[in-house]
């Protein structure tokens, strides 16, 4: 079956960076756009980045220029270079293989377990 791992976040004070990753298996990675949400309490997951199998990249407005989505088809791992870190990016953070028709990103229902990012001083 299909499994997302993702690596564990942590705390990080405003202004740190992190980086998350999330290793696939059980499907053919370089065939699937692979995506990140995150889900802040009492809120809705919402889509953070996603990266198409050519490495094109798309994402939310509120992470545009501090988040860098990435993979390594080789590696089967989707990356999340996290930099300028604020208090409203703590969230739990998951990993997400889907589809996309450019602009739009379509989640299946694979997803990792979640990992924790905290910012705060």
């Amino acid at each position: 079956q299909v499994q997302l791992v993702e690596s564990e976040g942590g705390l990080v004070q405003p202004g740190g960076s992190l980086r998350l990753s999330c290793t696939a298996s059980g499907l053919i990675f370089s065939l699937y756009v692979m995506a990140w949400y995150r889900q802040a309490p009492g809120q809705q997951r919402h889509l953070v980045a996603f990266v198409t199998n050519g490495g094109t990249t798309n994402y939310a407005d509120s992470v545009k220029g501090r988040f860098t989505i990435s993979r390594d088809n080789a590696k089967d791992t989707v990356y999340l270079q996290m930099d300028s870190l604020k208090p409203e990016d703590t969230a739990v953070y998951y990993c997400n293989a889907g589809y996309s028709n450019s602009r739009n990103y379509y989640p299946y229902d694979f997803w990792g377990q979640g990992t924790q990012v905290t910012v705060s001083s």
